[in-house]
């Protein structure tokens, strides 16, 4: 996923790139055998993303990560043949040592904290694509799998680790650094490879971790092969994986072609989602318009429009402008939700995907319209969508009002055009949060009375009082009140504490149903923050800041 990017008037986004191509990828190298893809990693020691590390041992910064994450949706849409995956390693005795120890000490601590949170969100990308793509992933650990290095093969369908009486898994973040495994990796040896809890805890606390058949006895990983069998293992077991998916053995896969985009001082400009950036009130607003007609009809012209249809040239867009948001653009803590364009036209095409997701190419696009919205519903920033006259929140679109932590709609009583919205089937279940549940079932706590209610309103043109009445909007001020309310709910956001606001929105967005997604975010939020900012991790003589000096580390012992 390539950006053709125009620069203007040198603006406050520089920053991070997070798009690219396998012809710039430095970590990375793909191979494709009939149905299944190796993904090899081969970090390049000197190719780190800033200045002052260098990734040794098949260690990792964001710059690997991102590689990673444009591979794997290269490999979704451009390779639908694709049916399973290997994540392997060239290095030999090395799959992955985990995030580079000391990037994370040069780090400011949102860096630290954006950087894992975009870890987590593409670990997430690769367990979303083997419940709804058809993809499988096998972990081939040739070497030594630790930190961030085992939480990428946890990620994966199976495990499988070389015997060699010298290869272990591990999480040696807590005796080694005095952080804990944060991009899941805690999360996911309980809730999904049920470990028991006294295995992980003497697994997490020894920097050396677990080899062998006790890797396999304690489920660290799910087989140890001998190094004259491993190859033949990984492979006869990934055309195994390979005989279970629905994807298309003989279809063309669609070209991620580049985006355009162009970024000035006052933010990012697409073709459907454009950014303005209010650095002195510190927000932003996202404007995502609709097409004005419905011209992809059918399967076959949504193909051929490929990365250019709507849904997903749009989710491209967006999604890239919420990763730049996040990184260069730490100041904004509220971002203000628009839309414009054809409501019908929205619905339509919420329709034709409905109708059409057994299909590889429309399930992945409705995989890669989830994966971006749930990247707001864990966005540390406060979420105010704007309803009015022209607005066009409508279905998949209304979404974006769904995932804000306020609505408001301007009851206007002037003019020839009402503000309205419009449910589709789409608000019902096909764009979960990452609690898994629908926002629509998330916000009424699963109530179903309610939700058959607004079942029975799907398609109609809810004007103010009639949404202010289904609760899908927080208030509804008329044409007096709109505009000091407005002011008044933006200034008054922006003035609160942005520690305490994360918190809160955290707890309120993940609601009550917990799922491995939130137990891994609500856990980033709150204890690798606090552990992050800790002396006996951060602090001049902390376990990351000494870590490699031959320092001694000095703990505070308290246990508050």
């Amino acid at each position: 996923m390539d950006v053709a990017v125009t620069q203007e008037s040198q603006p406050k986004l520089e920053a991070v790139e997070f798009q690219t191509d396998p012809s710039r990828y430095k970590h990375w190298r793909l191979a494709f055998d009939g149905p299944v893809a190796t993904l090899t990693m081969d970090v390049a020691e000197d190719g780190g993303l800033r200045p002052g590390y260098k990734l040794k041992l098949n260690s990792y910064d964001l710059g690997v990560d991102i590689e990673l994450h444009d591979a794997l949706q290269r490999i979704r849409f451009e390779h639908p043949a694709i049916r399973t995956v290997v994540i392997a390693s060239a290095k030999n005795r090395i799959f992955c040592s985990g995030a580079n120890i000391y990037m994370l000490g040069l780090s400011s601590h949102a860096w630290k904290v954006n950087f894992c949170k975009f870890t987590n969100e593409t670990r997430n990308g690769i367990e979303d694509s083997s419940s709804h793509s058809g993809l499988k992933f096998i972990a081939a650990c040739n070497g030594t799998t630790a930190g961030g290095g085992y939480e990428l093969a946890l990620a994966c369908d199976e495990i499988i680790l070389i015997d060699d009486r010298s290869s272990a898994v591990s999480l040696p973040e807590l005796p080694l650094l005095g952080v804990l495994p944060g991009t899941g990796g805690l999360t996911r040896i309980t809730d999904k490879r049920k470990v028991r809890r006294d295995h992980a805890d003497m697994f997490c606390t020894n920097p050396d971790g677990v080899r062998g058949q006790r890797a396999k006895d304690w489920r660290l990983v799910d087989e140890v092969v001998k190094p004259q069998r491993f190859a033949e293992q990984v492979k006869q077991r990934a055309l195994k994986l390979a005989e279970q998916s629905d994807r298309p053995l003989n279809a063309n896969g669609v070209a991620l072609t580049p985006l355009k985009r162009i970024v000035d001082s006052a933010g990012l400009h697409y073709q459907y989602v454009d950014v303005q950036c209010n650095r002195e009130a510190r927000t932003a607003t996202l404007v995502v318009r609709a097409p004005e007609s419905l011209t992809e009809d059918t399967v076959e012209k949504a193909l051929a429009a490929g990365a250019s249809w709507w849904p997903l040239q749009m989710a491209r867009e967006l999604d890239d402008a919420i990763l730049a948001l996040r990184a260069s653009e730490l100041d904004l803590g509220l971002w203000i939700v628009k839309t414009s364009g054809n409501a019908d036209t929205v619905l339509a095409i919420d329709e034709f995907i409905l109708n059409h997701q057994d299909n590889w190419f429309v399930r992945e696009v409705l995989g890669m319209m989830r994966r971006t919205f749930a990247r707001l519903d864990v966005t540390s920033r406060s979420i105010y969508a704007i309803i009015e006259p022209g607005s066009c929140f409508a279905g998949t679109l209304l979404e974006l009002a769904l995932a804000a932590d306020r609505v408001y709609m301007h009851d206007a009583q002037e003019g020839a055009t009402t503000s309205f919205l419009a449910l589709s089937k789409m608000n019902f279940g096909p764009l979960p949060t990452v609690n898994h549940l629908a926002r629509l079932a998330a916000r009424f706590y699963q109530d179903e009375a309610q939700l058959k209610l607004l079942h029975d309103q799907i398609g109609k043109k809810l004007a103010p009082r009639e949404a202010v009445d289904a609760g899908l909007v927080t208030a509804a001020p008329d044409d007096l009140d709109w505009e000091d309310e407005i002011r008044q709910a933006i200034e008054s956001r922006a003035s609160q504490s942005p520690d305490a606001l994360t918190g809160l929105e955290a707890n309120l967005r993940f609601g009550p149903a917990e799922t491995v997604e939130t137990r891994i975010f609500g856990r980033l939020s709150a204890w690798q923050n606090w552990i992050f900012i800790r002396p006996n991790a951060v602090g001049t003589n902390g376990a990351l800041k000494v870590y490699g000096t031959g320092a001694p580390v000095k703990f505070n012992w308290e246990r508050v």
